[in-house]
């Protein structure tokens, strides 16, 4: 399979991410509530749950949306997709262990690192807008720390941030899918 092809498919069996990328703004903005109605503690593991879901539920909206939710069996991206989710699991690791020593660390470290797994989205998806996405998710972490912000100001800009940018990519991705169509 060409690399292109490889990208082709991945983007057409999930939206191109989108939906991906739309079910996590919802989650963090969930965790968000969670943490304005409840607690700091209870929002994290909303985050860190709501997550575990982020994959499945992607895969049901793309198929809801006409995707296959099911790319190639031979496509080698595949491999990738799963690599850069230990990326996730580190992050993890460190906001928790951060969050202990300083609670309001805890959505800037993550808005970091999804930022970073999501410059890894391009090569996934043949999209620029992961780059963009990934650096504003970076940047906005970076801000948080350095203002200060409250607990739960990182989970709402992670969260509008993913809805705002899943919206640009499906709009992409239905452009791909009509190019698709047409040289067929």
């Amino acid at each position: 399979m060409k690399f292109e092809d490889a990208q082709k498919d991945m983007s057409l069996s999930y939206y191109s991410g989108g939906t991906g990328v739309f079910i996590s703004g919802l989650v963090w903005c969930i965790a968000g509530l969670i943490a304005v109605l409840h607690s700091n503690q209870s929002s994290m593991l909303t985050l860190f749950f709501g997550g575990m879901l982020i994959h499945p539920l992607a895969i049901f909206l793309s198929k809801r949306l006409n995707r296959s939710g099911k790319h190639d069996a031979k496509n080698p991206l595949a491999k990738l997709a799963l690599e850069s989710t230990i990326i996730l699991f580190v992050g993890l690791f460190l906001a928790f262990f951060v969050a202990k020593l300083q609670i309001e660390w805890f959505y800037p470290i993550m808005l970091l690192i999804i930022g970073v797994r999501y410059l890894v989205f391009n090569t996934l998806y043949g999209l620029k807008t992961y780059w963009v996405l990934g650096g504003v998710l970076m940047l906005s972490g970076m801000v948080c720390i350095l203002l200060g912000a409250n607990f739960m100001i990182g989970a709402f800009i992670g969260g509008v941030t993913e809805i705002v940018f899943s919206l640009i990519i499906f709009k992409q991705s239905k452009k791909l899918l009509l190019t698709v169509n047409s040289l067929n």
